[in-house]
């Protein structure tokens, strides 16, 4: 009895390990091609941490979840940092509902905190001209209002970036 168990229990690990590397193929062919993303993302998988979607994780930091496209790539954040690194497949841009455009590069570096991403990196605003965004903050919990720092401080309605969009991809950042 012991050993017919023991073979139904090795069956069953292997048919799981086995479905485990073919989701782990799945995600990998899904991000882009380059080596580093999928070795970070390979190191992140074996930690074992259960990753939160970016629209949790920006909700849970009293920042709009619709802040950034529906189809990034991946997104890394180091906790004891603040960092946060936001991947896509190519360069992109989203138009909102309030009619602002927001244009990211291949990679979106910041700092995250209660309510703020700033010394960002790989974002743009259309504000007659591409203007580079270095910060967006909301000022409280109960604020209708997200401000983007592009030059000029300029405030937009939070509800605009309430849900995330599809991105549409451009030619270049």
């Amino acid at each position: 009895m012991e050993k017919a168990l023991t073979k139904v229990g090795s069956f069953w690990i292997s048919q799981k390990a086995k479905a485990e590397i073919s989701n782990i193929t799945e995600d990998l062919s899904s991000l882009s091609n380059t080596v580093e993303e999928k070795a970070k993302w390979i190191f992140n998988k074996m930690k074992g941490k259960p990753v939160k979607a970016l629209p949790d994780l920006l909700r849970e930091h009293n920042l709009p979840p619709g802040l950034f496209p529906r189809n990034i790539t991946c997104y890394e954040f180091d906790q004891l940092k603040s960092k946060l690194i936001v991947y896509f497949p190519s360069p992109c841009e989203v138009s909102f509902k309030d009619a602002s455009v927001v244009r990211y590069g291949t990679r979106v570096k910041a700092t995250l905190s209660r309510g703020k991403l700033s010394g960002i990196e790989g974002m743009k605003t259309k504000v007659i001209v591409w203007v580079k965004v270095t910060s967006v903050s909301v000022e409280s919990y109960k604020s209708d209002k997200v401000w983007f720092m592009a030059g000029v401080k300029k405030s937009r309605p939070k509800d605009a970036y309430e849900m995330p969009r599809d991105a549409v991809k451009v030619e270049e950042f």
